[in-house]
């Protein structure tokens, strides 16, 4: 189902991401998204552009951004709507993790190669601009190159396979999300560090798709009601209707603002398109929106 609301997508700025800011802006109108917002990983750099866009185009836009952080080990996408992006801390937070990730990238070539590859340092610079290697920049150059077409690994990454629908970010996901076998640690804040700071500069902080990042254990979103978070993207396109019922649900018993996000990145998922997030009740959303004064 397509909603004209989607609060949750990505541009160039995102080391997973395609577009360019305006491009987006216009694909949305394309789909009929009316009400938006991209939500970059840890940075707000997409923003200035992208509301100049909005507003030629006669679209709501509320500023956000998607921040890696962590709750009891867990690692967590928390989204703040409606912040101050132009305050230096959210670039701070993206320089400060970017630091961390061209190093840790380093150590995912060796454990890569140890899975019996041979990948190599410029064959990843030919599709990464800043020296961060993700496991879908990885699953991008291992595709496609010649000598591992009939590799066992892979199989499930082609076409038509089991991981075929989206083979570049469910590479990563097999491969370099957390426990698995490439996965480098990176130090995150704390998610109360992050609800902080999102508050701090106006903020409303919402759970990104909690049925993907809670890993199963949902009781963990009581808790962190508890620790300040005031709303949860209940309508994902990763969640079934049973998911997004549930914390539709818990938004509802605890009053909090809930959101429905595609998580629409371009090429690294390829089946999840703009306004597809499952949202039956748009109308509800933007009432909430309004009520959160956030448009």
């Amino acid at each position: 189902m397509c909603s004209y609301i989607d609060l949750h997508m990505h541009t160039k700025y995102s080391d997973d991401g395609q577009f360019e800011p305006a491009k987006l802006v216009d694909m949305c109108k394309e789909a009929g998204v009316k009400i938006m917002a991209i939500a970059d990983h840890n940075t707000v750099n997409a923003i200035p552009e992208a509301i100049k866009q909005a507003q030629k185009n006669g679209m709501k836009y509320i500023p956000a951004i998607e921040i890696d952080c962590t709750y009891k080990d867990l690692n967590l996408h928390v989204l703040g709507y409606g912040i101050d992006y132009l305050d230096p801390v959210f670039n701070q937070i993206g320089k400060d993790i970017e630091d961390q990730e061209i190093a840790s990238s380093l150590k995912k070539i060796e454990l890569t190669n140890a899975l019996g590859f041979d990948v190599a340092k410029d064959m990843l610079d030919t599709v990464s601009s800043n020296g961060v290697y993700t496991g879908e920049m990885f699953a991008e150059v291992l595709l496609k190159d010649e000598r591992y077409l009939n590799h066992e690994l892979l199989k499930p990454y082609r076409e038509g396979k089991d991981r075929g629908d989206n083979p570049y970010v469910n590479f990563y996901w097999d491969y370099y999300s957390q426990g698995k076998p490439c996965y480098v640690e990176i130090q995150y804040l704390s998610l109360q560090e992050t609800i902080q700071i999102i508050n701090e500069h106006g903020g409303i902080a919402v759970l990104a798709h909690p049925g993907n990042n809670l890993k199963g254990k949902f009781e963990l979103f009581d808790e962190m009601v508890k620790e300040g978070i005031q709303g949860v993207e209940c309508f994902s396109s990763y969640h079934s209707e049973e998911v997004n019922k549930y914390f539709y649900e818990k938004a509802k018993e605890y009053n909090l603002l809930y959101t429905c996000g595609s998580d629409f990145h371009g090429k690294t998922k390829p089946s999840i398109s703009l306004g597809h997030n499952g949202c039956k009740r748009p109308e509800e959303v933007e009432t909430l929106l309004k009520k959160y004064e956030l448009i």
